[in-house]
C-alpha cells in the first residue's frame, strides 16, 4: 500500500470569473479552483499574486473559452 500525502492549500483571493472575494483551493502548486463558481484558475506571481482563468481552446467555438466546473463530467 502506498502512502499518498495530499496537502491542499486554501487561500483567500478575488476570482476573476465571478469577481467574488472567496476561498480558492489548490491540490497542485499553481492551479486553484474557486469555491463559489468552480472556475479553474492559474496563479501568476509577478510582483503580486494574480489568479487568471485557465483557458481552453475549442476549434468549433473559434476562440478560447474558460473551462467551467460542470464541464468536467
Amino acid at each position: 500500500m502506498s502512502n499518498i500525502n495530499i496537502r491542499p492549500e486554501v487561500v483567500k483571493g478575488k476570482c476573476p470569473t465571478c469577481e467574488e472575494h472567496t476561498m480558492l483551493v489548490s491540490l497542485t502548486n499553481d492551479f486553484y479552483r474557486c469555491i463559489d463558481c468552480g472556475a479553474d484558475l492559474e496563479q501568476h506571481v509577478n510582483g503580486k499574486i494574480s489568479y487568471l482563468p485557465v483557458l481552453t481552446f475549442d476549434p468549433s467555438e473559434g476562440s478560447p473559452i474558460v473551462k467551467q466546473w460542470d464541464e468536467e463530467k
